[in-house]
């Protein structure tokens, strides 16, 4: 089962899809995602978020001051800042 992902900013949905990895940094480290994952909740650090989609393309994204979460394999990231860099 795949990873339904939402990276927002505070301004629009910067990314939405379905994924099958997501790796992102918090203020504790990077962390990856796949399905299947523990519930997380983390603090947002400025760096990049990259999504490895289904088919093997990879989005990039720079993110800032916000949050993430994982729950029954839905990551949600909301950062003040966010724009797609590939």
């Amino acid at each position: 089962m795949p990873l339904k992902v939402s990276l927002v900013s505070a301004e629009n949905e910067v990314w939405g899809g379905e994924a099958s990895l997501v790796v992102a940094k918090t203020v504790l480290g990077e962390i990856g995602f796949m399905p299947g994952h523990e519930p997380v909740l983390a603090v947002l650090a400025q760096g990049e978020v990259r999504i490895t989609q289904l088919d093997g393309t990879k989005i990039v994204a720079n993110a800032q001051d916000g949050f993430l979460s994982m729950d029954g394999d839905e990551v949600s990231i909301v950062a003040g800042n966010a724009a797609l860099i590939s």
